[in-house]
């Protein structure tokens, strides 16, 4: 898996406090062992603040770029992780929604994982699409016109959504072929 993702540029989200640890560094070490060039993108160049199992505070990260600062021209796919705080930080700083509907627009791969897809449904990206996600994120998607399903890996054009940290596994895995595919058409 060394060099599947050679001359891959990925955008990686992290909230300023709130993203779930486990979420964010292993994604993040399976795309780059893989061969991309991985930018971690926050609201803020400040070092970011993660969490583990959303209430004990975890380790600090360095953030390589702002959401203002990026586009999605960049970027060959984007990874989101969850964190329940991280998340709904995220889908409220309307930079971050912008790159997330620009990125899907351009009909790149995206993963998104545990509380994360609330930045689809916020982008407007959600409708028609199949997803899974933290359980209780269901209703959001539904009413979003998503389909929802309780899997542990679900991928619909080119976007790749899993559960909870549990599916990491899966998750990883199916993002690097998906980023590997490149380029989804997208209704």
């Amino acid at each position: 898996m060394a060099d599947e993702l050679t001359d891959t540029n990925v955008a990686i989200f992290i909230a300023q406090r709130g993203t779930e640890q486990v979420e964010f560094t292993e994604p993040k070490g399976t795309v780059e062992d893989a061969g991309a060039s991985v930018d971690v993108i926050s609201s803020e160049t400040d070092d970011a603040e993660a969490v583990n199992n959303d209430l004990d505070a975890g380790d600090s990260f360095e953030v390589d770029t702002t959401f203002s600062d990026v586009s999605a021209d960049e970027y060959d796919a984007l990874v989101v992780p969850g964190g329940c705080v991280g998340a709904d930080r995220l889908r409220a700083d309307d930079d971050a929604v912008t790159f997330v509907r620009e990125l899907f627009d351009a009909d790149k791969p995206i993963g998104v994982i545990c509380h994360g897809p609330w930045t689809l449904v916020e982008a407007g990206v959600a409708d028609g699409l199949t997803l899974t996600s933290y359980h209780s994120l269901q209703t959001d998607i539904r009413n979003a016109g998503g389909e929802w399903v309780d899997e542990e890996v679900v991928v619909d054009a080119g976007v790749v959504t899993s559960r909870n940290p549990d599916d990491l596994d899966a998750f990883c895995d199916k993002i690097v072929e998906e980023f590997g595919e490149g380029r989804h058409e997208r209704d």
